[in-house]
């Protein structure tokens, strides 16, 4: 037995247990072996927290103690998180939290509804000052639903579930029939509400997710001077109109395999936390092989989120552009690509963080702005010498600039003029070359000469950090 403070804890070295929901057996699973010190005591208040590493990264960890009334929290188990986060929040490390509970006591009452509701402000005071992560191992519902969604990522293992009321609540409620997988599960939370940012196959791989994530916001690292290039010419289709995939590209331009964020929510939109030359960054790409990269709703809210939790730790960004526009249509437009499209124009606009824009192919109209443009603060802007920048294609431009003219030509002669007066606009509108000249383009750089120049304006830029909270966008 320990005395820390005023506080007593219990070593856990000696102790044998064998029940893998025990919040022990979990802290000694996530965390660096040797490294756990406990800073809350070992009891029924249904939380274990203690401090420890993470590959030699320094972070705090809570666990549910979900044996203990299925791991509902209690005034006093709310009381050993709020002490963890006061604790990360003094050293400035990761917080970390292990989720199996089922919300707020009910034997407490309003108790424990005020306890929850301090856990969240202390989530909230903690919001852009360190990183949070929570881990979903189990059920989290009630008050053990907004925990998590109050944090920077989410990580869901297979048999975790996030719900505000569970299925009984809502059969007899609504009178609709669901289970716990299809109303909580990796499914609708990793494709159609956005909640959980990384789907595992089990707790083992959500720990270690969590671990690699730790690290890259712990220990964010410095650039090297020697950058190994890649050779990404062949990644492009001959074929302008084509789509492809952007994760190649992404994954060439770190040093090894990131983790991606929101994989399958907002697909058209690619969300990754890696490193380049050692150096952790943030990187945001359009993938023209869903919706042909335009932006929508959705994935503006997604990235719009991602800027915002990486200025707010001082991450660096990198955004690869290959957008033909905002996605038209009534649907859009009913679900607010308005709103939610201008917070990506503010989270970039506001955004403190070195930000480098490789525009590899094309840039059209309010999405060419909202990527990171120089209008809105861009560090840098590349372009591969098959970038274009408009309004909108040429072709499209002059069906409107030109249907009148169209609209008169003989059927057999229509596509003809439609080619020769696209080609004039081109010419006329000026492209990549006004973008140079305007100076919201800095530099033209060749495929294969990609990682180097993006590495050497991250080693010259000042490093910065927003001074914002991270709200759930």
């Amino acid at each position: 037995m320990t005395v820390l403070g005023n506080r007593v804890v219990t070593d856990t070295s000696d102790k044998e247990v064998d029940d893998p929901r025990d919040p022990q057996v979990r802290l000694t699973a996530f965390l660096d072996e040797g490294s756990i010190r406990l800073i809350s005591p070992v009891d029924r208040s249904g939380v274990l927290a203690a401090t420890g590493r993470v590959e030699g990264v320094p972070v705090v960890v809570f666990v549910s103690d979900a044996r203990v009334q299925g791991g509902a929290m209690g005034s006093e188990g709310c009381e050993h998180i709020v002490h963890a986060y006061d604790v990360a929040v003094r050293e400035r490390v990761p917080v970390i939290g292990v989720w199996h509970s089922g919300g707020a006591r009910l034997a407490e009452g309003v108790e424990s509804l005020h306890a929850v509701g301090r856990v969240f402000a202390a989530m909230t005071r903690a919001s852009g000052v360190v990183p949070q992560l929570s881990v979903v191992v189990g059920p989290a519902a009630g008050g053990a639903a907004y925990g998590p969604a109050l944090t920077d990522i989410v990580i869901l293992a297979d048999e975790g579930r996030i719900f505000v009321t569970g299925p009984d609540v809502v059969r007899s409620v609504t009178g609709e029939q669901i289970d716990m997988a299809a109303l909580g599960g990796p499914e609708p939370h990793s494709k159609r509400s956005g909640v959980v940012h990384i789907v595992t196959k089990n707790e083992t791989e959500a720990y270690a997710q969590a671990r690699r994530l730790a690290v890259l916001l712990g220990h964010q690292g410095r650039v090297r001077g020697d950058i190994e290039e890649v050779d990404f010419s062949g990644l492009l289709p001959e074929n302008v109109r084509r789509a492809y995939d952007v994760k190649p590209l992404v994954k060439g331009l770190l040093d090894e395999p990131g983790v991606e964020l929101h994989p399958k929510w907002a697909p058209n939109i690619v969300t990754t936390l890696g490193r380049l030359g050692g150096r952790t960054i943030g990187v945001i790409a359009n993938n023209p092989m869903r919706l042909g990269g335009c932006l929508d709703s959705a994935s503006a809210e997604k990235a719009a989120r991602f800027v915002r939790m990486c200025d707010a730790f001082g991450v660096p960004l990198v955004v690869l552009v290959d957008v033909p526009g905002y996605l038209p249509g009534v649907g859009q437009e009913h679900d607010g690509v308005v709103r939610r499209g201008a917070k990506l124009l503010h989270a970039f606009a506001e955004a403190s963080v070195p930000r480098i824009t490789l525009v590899t192919r094309k840039a059209y109209g309010g999405a060419y702005i909202a990527m990171n443009s120089r209008s809105l603060g861009a560090t840098r802007v590349f372009g591969w010498p098959t970038t274009q920048i408009a309004v909108m294609g040429a072709v499209a431009a002059v069906r409107i600039l030109k249907r009148r003219e169209l609209a008169a030509a003989p059927d057999e002669e229509r596509a003809a003029l439609e080619a020769k007066l696209a080609e004039e606009h081109e010419i006329l509108a000026g492209g990549l070359d006004r973008a140079i000249e305007l100076g919201v383009v800095d530099e033209v750089i060749k495929p294969e000469e990609t990682r180097g120049a993006i590495a050497r304006i991250l080693a010259q830029a000042t490093p910065a950090r927003g001074a914002h909270g991270n709200i759930p966008l």
